[in-house]
C-alpha cells in the first residue's frame, strides 16, 4: 500500500511540476509594470506651467507605457499638500509628483515639513529647466527692471508681485530681487500660476516672476510684457530672445531658474524607476513636446535618476544659502 501510494504521489508531482513552472513563468507577466493607470500629482492648480508640462508629458508617456496617465491637481501649502500625498503613497511606481524648484527650497523655508525630503522620495527624471520671466501687464507704467526698482524705492511695499505659492520659484525669484535691489515688494501668493496670472491680468497685482511656459502665449498675444529673464543668460525662446536678463538690466549678480522633474516615493523598485525614466525621456524627447517646450523657454534635459538626484541636491545647497543670507521666512 505504501509503495502504491508513493507511486501515485510521484505521478501527481510529475503532473503538477510543469504547472508550477508555468505559473512561475506567468507570474512576472501578470505583475509586469505597469498594469494599471499611473497618477502624476501636480501640487498646483490647473492652468499653470507645471500643470501644462505634466499634461503634455502624460499623453506620450501613456502611449509608451500602455496605461493611462492621470494628472491629479493638489494645490496648496507651497506644494507641500500634493507632495506629502505622494510621500505617503505606496512605493510601487503608480503615484508620482511633478516636482519643481519648491521641492529643493522647502526644507530651508519650512522647518516642520510632514516628510523628510531627503528620505521620502526617489528621483525619476529631470524634465527640464527654465528661466522665470518678470512680466507686467501691457498697460503697466513699468517698462524696465530699472523702472520697478526706482518705483519700489520711492514707495516701499507699494508694488506687489504674485507667485504660484510660498516657496515656489516665482516667490524666491522675487525675494532674491528684493534682497539684491534692497527694495520692499509685497508678495501675494496664490494656489497655482493660473489664478496668479488671472489676477495679474485683472490688475489685482502689479507683476510676477512667472515661468516662461505659463506666460508664453500671453506674451505672444501682447497681453503681458516681459521686463527681464531670471537666468544668467538670455533665453533661446523666440518670445524671449530679445528680452534682457535681470542681471544686465540693472541688478548685477541676479540669477534664478525653475525646473520640473518627476519623483516617486522612496522604496520604489529600481526596475520600476528605470521603466518610468525611459518612458519620460522618450516623451520629452518627442519632437512635438520638445518644440513646444523649447518655444516657451524650457530647456529639455532628461537624464538618469542619479543625475536628477545630484542636480536637486545642488539646488538645495545653493538656495539654502540664499534663504539664510537674505533672511527669507514664510509667514
Amino acid at each position: 500500500m505504501a509503495t502504491a501510494a508513493f507511486r501515485v504521489a510521484r505521478r501527481l508531482a510529475a503532473l503538477t511540476l510543469p504547472l508550477a513552472v508555468l505559473a512561475g513563468i506567468a507570474a512576472p507577466a501578470q505583475a509586469a509594470f505597469p498594469d494599471k493607470p499611473i497618477r502624476i500629482v501636480v501640487p498646483f492648480s490647473p492652468g499653470g506651467g507645471t500643470d501644462l508640462i505634466a499634461r503634455a508629458m502624460g499623453v506620450p508617456m501613456a502611449q509608451d507605457l500602455g496605461q493611462a496617465v492621470v494628472i491629479d491637481n493638489k494645490p496648496g501649502g507651497g506644494t507641500i499638500i500634493g507632495t506629502d500625498n505622494v510621500a505617503k503613497s505606496a512605493p510601487d511606481g503608480y503615484t508620482l509628483v511633478m516636482a519643481t524648484f519648491a521641492h529643493a527650497v522647502n526644507p530651508s523655508l519650512q522647518p516642520k515639513l510632514p516628510y523628510d525630503t531627503a528620505k521620502a522620495f526617489t528621483p525619476v527624471v529631470l524634465v527640464g529647466r527654465s528661466p522665470n520671466v518678470l512680466v507686467v501687464r501691457a498697460d503697466s507704467p513699468y517698462k524696465s527692471v530699472k523702472d520697478v526698482i526706482a518705483a519700489a524705492k520711492l514707495k516701499p511695499g507699494a508694488i506687489s508681485f504674485a507667485s504660484q505659492g510660498p516657496g515656489t520659484s516665482a516667490h524666491l525669484a522675487g525675494e532674491l530681487f528684493k534682497s539684491l535691489a534692497k527694495v520692499d515688494l509685497n508678495h501675494i501668493p496664490y494656489k497655482g500660476a493660473g489664478p496668479a496670472i488671472t489676477d495679474l491680468l485683472g490688475g489685482q497685482v502689479d507683476m510676477m516672476f512667472a515661468t516662461a511656459s505659463a506666460v508664453g502665449n500671453l506674451l505672444e498675444s501682447g497681453k503681458l510684457r516681459a521686463l527681464g529673464v531670471t537666468a544668467s543668460q538670455r533665453s533661446t525662446s523666440p518670445d524671449l530672445a530679445k528680452v534682457p536678463t535681470i542681471a544686465e538690466s540693472g541688478l548685477p549678480g541676479y540669477a534664478a531658474e525653475s525646473w520640473y522633474g518627476l519623483f516617486a516615493p522612496a522604496g520604489t523598485p529600481a526596475a520600476v524607476v528605470a521603466r518610468l525614466n525611459a518612458a519620460a525621456r522618450k516623451a520629452v524627447n518627442a519632437d512635438a513636446f520638445r518644440k513646444r517646450a523649447e518655444a516657451e523657454g524650457l530647456i529639455v534635459s532628461p537624464g538618469t535618476p542619479e543625475e536628477f538626484g545630484r542636480y536637486v541636491h545642488g539646488e538645495e545647497a545653493r538656495w539654502s544659502k540664499v534663504v539664510k543670507d537674505a533672511h527669507i521666512t514664510l509667514n
